[in-house]
């Protein structure tokens, strides 16, 4: 198995890597909107929080050798299900026609007092 970390983030608090890699599967952990450099958390709207969750993502799948076209699966993790319009809008920007499958899990709180948090699996050719 293969540890996945971005070049130049800051460590992990936690016991665990950014994404793991086995043949040709890739496990993202959950991207909370902290930006991976400075450790700094997106303070804001679910817009905001939202599109430095999808930064992230970006940067994990570059670490490993992917893209999102790569991307089977997405979890979702949400705060409060009436933010999903904004939520679902500026993931349909960032997929466009790649649509992985999904799950959208409603729950009351999440790590730091943040609103979403996005977990995804990939298989690379």
């Amino acid at each position: 198995m293969k540890f996945i970390t971005i070049n130049g983030a800051k460590p992990n608090q936690g016991h665990y890597s950014a994404a793991t890699q086995k043949g040709n599967l890739l496990f993202i952990s959950g991207q909370l909107p902290v930006d991976p450099f400075t450790g700094e958390g997106t303070s804001g709207d679910i817009a905001a929080e939202t599109k430095q969750v999808l930064t992230n993502l970006d940067h994990v799948l570059e670490a490993a050798g992917a893209k999102k076209e790569d991307i089977m699966k997405v979890t979702i993790y949400i705060s409060d299900i009436s933010l999903w319009d904004t939520v679902n809008s500026l993931y349909k920007q960032y997929f466009g026609d790649h649509k992985p499958a999904r799950a959208v899990v409603p729950t009351n709180q999440l790590h730091y007092g943040y609103s979403i948090e996005l977990e995804a699996i990939a298989y690379i050719d």
